[in-house]
């Protein structure tokens, strides 16, 4: 996947739709795209709900923002945001923002903020709904970002009962699936690779994940229980891999194709 080390981003936070169990996974997660220049969180601190927030706050330098709620039943900080948002794109010093919610009423303002040349990520629940999903330039699960569950029984149990992703190397899997690999997927990648393909078939598998990621914002092989992109591809029998030397140490080039 491609990533862009430099980018400045804010990175907004509403603590009333994301937990915060995992504070410090998802700004690692956040460091493969860039550098977080401004680091907000929102809510009605005055509230029960959100006390889970206030113990992470100091150890990852994230501002909190105190937004009363007017009226009950009704998420407050969604305005402060998106007001937030508004002012920090006009001060011209970021690159693009990371909005962390899975509240789909921030749909307008990553479209709004795409509109301005800005690169979205959007970290939300599963559950999050589709077209906030889809106005992002890419969308992250936060249950792929937990830490890793049960290591260390797969390894005695690995000798018992033969592994149908043998060919995987023993870092490919990571945490339980959160989405199921189906003929959706298997179809989403062949239709990529035919879109890319060479006069030969061949697609180099840096260019089919990036691909991949247009079409779908929240693709990523950690949904489908798999570390890196290659071992997924493997694991759907449908497609020719083919690995060629660069002539440079530990340097070597990935090609995939449709059988």
């Amino acid at each position: 996947m491609e990533t862009i080390k430099d980018l400045r981003l804010a990175v907004l936070i509403d603590a009333d739709n994301v937990p915060y169990a995992n504070v410090k996974g998802m700004f690692e997660e956040i460091a493969k795209y860039g550098t977080p220049t401004f680091k907000r969180i929102y809510a009605d601190w005055t509230k029960p709900t959100v006390s889970g927030w206030k113990n992470v706050l100091l150890e990852n330098a994230i501002t909190p923002i105190q937004q009363y709620s007017y009226s009950s039943g009704k998420n407050s900080s969604d305005s402060a945001m998106i007001i937030d948002a508004m002012d920090i794109l006009y001060t011209g010093k970021i690159d693009g923002f990371c909005i962390v919610s899975s509240d789909s009423d921030f749909t307008r303002l990553a479209t709004r903020l795409r509109e301005a040349g800005m690169k979205v990520i959007g970290i939300g629940e599963k559950k999050t709904l589709r077209p906030f999903i889809s106005a992002c330039d890419k969308f992250i699960y936060i249950e792929i970002l937990k830490p890793k569950q049960n290591e260390a029984p797969p390894k005695e149990k690995a000798p018992d009962k033969p592994s149908k992703k043998s060919h995987a190397s023993p870092a490919a899997v990571s945490n339980e699936p959160i989405t199921k690999v189906d003929n959706e997927l298997t179809k989403l990648v062949s239709d990529s690779i035919t879109d890319l393909a060479d006069e030969n078939g061949w697609t180099f598998l840096a260019d089919l994940g990036n691909m991949l990621l247009k079409k779908k914002p929240d693709f990523d092989p950690r949904n489908y229980g798999f570390e890196k992109m290659l071992p997924l591809i493997k694991s759907l029998n449908k497609f020719e891999i083919d690995v060629r030397e660069t002539g440079k140490k530990n340097n070597k080039l990935v090609f995939v194709k449709n059988k």
